[in-house]
Order: structure tokens, then sequence, then C-alpha cells
């Protein structure tokens, strides 16, 4: 199965029951059983900033092996998403699709599953040290993955993964995580575009 057929399950527009949602701060996902999705964001040119929290009990009537849908759409605004969670039972799809804009995500550190994004790609020191081991990127769509995470990211921009601390409840801290890695800490990963802008930023 190609990653258009997969991507694009559930996902054609329909008449949506869901709440009018937010392009920066906090939202909370919670389980829609009418609709393809529980979170849509569909804009043009708005610059989103989200903290996606999953949710960590399973809603009245949600399906056992039910993976929280998450779909966003910024045409020509950048994207900043944060996937966070306290329990990986809460398995979620993202999808994100953008013109040319830029787009970063957080994954939760005990991500397992599959991530597949068009462009060229960045990963953080706490990406590589905590996800990459448990993610299959770009991978061809074979074989039940019905109990893993999925992450598609459709983009001509730059698309920068990092690390989301489910210990920590907070974004990775990017000097602690490059040091880890600088002194051989983690595990050796293949070569791969790492992001050292932590050290130039103010």
């Amino acid at each position: 199965m190609s990653y258009d057929e997969l991507s694009s399950q559930g996902c054609e527009k329909t008449e949506s029951l869901l709440p009018p949602t937010p392009t920066s701060g906090t939202y909370k996902v919670k389980y829609h059983a009418d609709d393809a999705q529980d979170f849509v964001l569909d804009v043009d040119r708005t610059p989103v900033d989200l903290t996606l929290i999953m949710p960590h009990y399973r809603a009245l009537n949600q399906p056992i092996d039910h993976k929280m849908s998450m779909f966003v759409v910024n045409r020509f605004g950048s994207t900043k998403l944060k996937v966070c969670r306290n329990t990986s039972l809460s398995r979620f799809q993202l999808e994100v699709v953008s013109s040319s804009a830029d787009v970063t995500i957080w994954i939760p550190s005990d991500f397992k599953g599959r991530i597949f994004y068009t462009g060229k790609a960045k990963f953080s020191s706490g990406f590589i040290n905590r996800v990459m081991q448990n993610a299959h990127i770009n991978d061809a769509f074979a074989g039940d993955y019905s109990d893993e995470d999925d992450v598609f990211v459709d983009t001509k921009g730059l698309v920068h993964f990092r690390m989301w601390d489910i210990h920590t409840g907070a974004p990775e801290n990017s000097t602690r995580e490059s040091l880890k890695r600088l002194f051989g800490c983690t595990r050796r990963t293949p070569a791969m575009v790492l992001d050292w802008d932590f050290l130039i930023e103010d």
C-alpha cells in the first residue's frame, strides 16, 4: 500500500462535527465517534504553534484499537506541533500537509511506529537518542501496524523532528541530549542531518 493510499484513508473532506480548533496554545484531543478524525485544523497562512495532548484514558464506546487521528493543513504558514502523552496506550496518527512551509514536530519519547515525510528533514539529538531506534522512517508500508503510531508529513519545506520527553513532560533539553550524543552515551545511528541550532540561539 502506498503512502497516498494509506494517508487518504478517512481524510476526505466531510461535514465535520468537531468544535473550532485554535492555532496556538494547548489542545486536549478527544475521541469523536462521528468524525473521520479526532482533531482537524485547516488554515492557509496562519502560523500554527500547538501542543496536542493525547487522552490518558479510553473514552466510552472508543474501540480498543483506535488511534487518535489528527489532520493538520497549513498551506503557506509555518507549523509547530508538540504531541504529548503520559501513556503509550494512547496510540495516534498525525498527518500534516503544507505547500512549501516548514514543519516542526515534537514526537513522544516512547514513540513506536512509522514516520513518513517528503522533502528534506532534520533530526534533533533528542529524537535520535530516544525515538529513532523505534521508528520506521520512510519504509514501505507493509505489515500490520495497528498497535503502533503513525506520522505523515507532506511539504516541500523543511521537516524538523524533535523529541517530547514523557518523563519530564516537556520538550527535550537540547544541550543535554546533544552532549549525550557527542560523548557517545547513546547508541550509534546512521549519519544524518543533526540540528545544532540551539548553540547559536539567544
